[in-house]
């Protein structure tokens, strides 16, 4: 059984989450991402517990259809976003549309009217959130960021980062490399 859980996206919320579970009896399969796969349905005391337990480390187990179906899209964005080499074989309104079984304007309605941002925005904030880690800790040229984060050309990333950040790709660079602790070569 799946149990969706708001706002949990750390390590240190999944170790929470994992503990609670574990403390209540129930065996859990994998908690990421606001996900807890469980082997076992929790009986109502269970789910009772769970959700105080969840409530007080400041986090919710999410009930309602809709909020569950934001939850995913942010899923989903983050997979492709962080996890995947790979580039979208269509548009991200079609593959969320296919993953999740909606209808995509159903779905982004729902998303700005709950978040208040739409799922184009959220995507390319978290894309540029990868750029940065990219510029800053793998290494790789600007040429290099764009190909991999399947953008169409370099000038297009470089206007989608100056927009977002405020910065150029260069600024940005300079600014927070400063910042970085030396790593020791060896």
């Amino acid at each position: 059984m799946k149990l969706y859980i708001k706002d949990m996206l750390t390590l240190n919320s999944q170790v929470i989450v994992r503990g609670e579970l574990m403390r209540l009896g129930l065996h859990p399969i994998s908690v990421d991402r606001g996900v807890a796969d469980i082997r076992e349905s929790p009986v109502q005391v269970q789910q009772r517990e769970l959700r105080m337990a969840l409530a007080e480390a400041g986090f919710e187990l999410l009930e309602d259809k809709k909020d569950i179906l934001i939850l995913q899209i942010k899923n989903i964005i983050m997979e492709v976003v962080y996890d995947t080499g790979e580039p979208l074989v269509y548009n991200l309104s079609e593959y969320l549309s296919d993953r999740l079984s909606h209808d995509y304007t159903y779905m982004s309605n729902l998303f700005s009217e709950r978040l208040d941002t739409t799922i184009e925005k959220f995507y390319i904030r978290h894309k540029i959130e990868r750029v940065k880690d990219m510029l800053l800790f793998e290494g790789l040229t600007l040429t290099e960021i764009a190909y991999k984060m399947h953008y169409s050309s370099l000038a297009h990333l470089s206007s989608q980062f100056k927009k977002i950040t405020g910065q150029t790709t260069s600024q940005f660079k300079r600014q927070n490399s400063r910042n970085q602790p030396m790593r020791a070569e060896y």
